[in-house]
C-alpha cells in the first residue's frame, strides 16, 4: 500500500501494525514529518521512536552528538526531557550496550529497526503511555 501524500509504501512498526506518529513538536524523523519511517539514503537509520531523558541527553552529547542545544539555522530546538524523537537504530543500539537507552515507543518505530535490534531488546525497553 502507498501513501497517497508522498508516494512511498506505508512503513509498519515493529510490531507490524501502520507506523504511528513519533512527534510533530519537535518535528522529527528523517523524513521531518513526525514519522520515524526511512529510506535507503538514511544512512543512519533515523527509526527508534524514543522518549528522551535528561541521562540519554547528556550520554548522546558526550558520544558527539548533542541533542539538547538548538540550533536555529536547521529549525532545531533541542530536546528536553520527555520529548519524543526518532533516533538512528545504530545509536540506541549503542546507548543499551552502554546501559543508557532510553524507553522506546514501539508503535511509532519502524519495523526496519529489527533489522539492528532484536526485538526482545525493544519489549524490554518500552515506553508504556498512560492512558
Amino acid at each position: 500500500m502507498t501513501d497517497i501524500k508522498t508516494n512511498r509504501p506505508k512503513p509498519l512498526n515493529v510490531l507490524g501494525e501502520p507506523l504511528n506518529l513519533c512527534s510533530c513538536n519537535p518535528k522529527t524523523g528523517w523524513y521531518r514529518d513526525g514519522f520515524c519511517s526511512t529510506d535507503n539514503s538514511d544512512l543512519g537509520k533515523h527509526t527508534v521512536c524514543c522518549v528522551v531523558t535528561e541521562a540519554f541527553l547528556r550520554y548522546s552529547k558526550a558520544q558527539g552528538n548533542d541533542l539538547s542545544t538548538p540550533i536555529p539555522e536547521f529549525g532545531f530546538v533541542g530536546l528536553q526531557p520527555g520529548d519524543h524523537w526518532c533516533l538512528c537504530a545504530p545509536r540506541w543500539k549503542q546507548a543499551y550496550e552502554d546501559g543508557m537507552a532510553p524507553l522506546v515507543c514501539l508503535d511509532a518505530t519502524e519495523i526496519s529497526t529489527l533489522q539492528i535490534i532484536g526485538i526482545e531488546v525493544l519489549l524490554e525497553h518500552a515506553f508504556k503511555q498512560e492512558k
